[in-house]
């Protein structure tokens, strides 16, 4: 159905290898699109990463341990 109230204000990050075999960077790009378009762009993060295949890499999860430190609360 469509976004409303404060699902519309979600913080989004999105990760993309620029060499992955299996969902190649083009689908990543389209999909951020389309993300942007449904929900508060200005909260909708993609990045890439150089020489990344269909995997992670030490780069990105510190990409996303910073998204989740900025965007949930700490836990005590």
């Amino acid at each position: 159905g469509p976004i409303s109230g404060v699902n519309k204000d979600i913080a989004v990050l999105q990760c993309h290898g620029d060499c992955d075999p299996l969902v190649p960077l083009m689908f990543g790009s389209l999909t951020v699109e389309k993300l942007k378009s449904m929900i508060n762009p200005a909260n909708v993060t993609f990045k890439t990463y150089a020489g990344m295949m269909h995997s992670s890499s030490l780069e990105e999860m510190m990409d996303v341990k910073q998204f989740i430190d900025k965007h949930l609360p700490p836990i005590d």
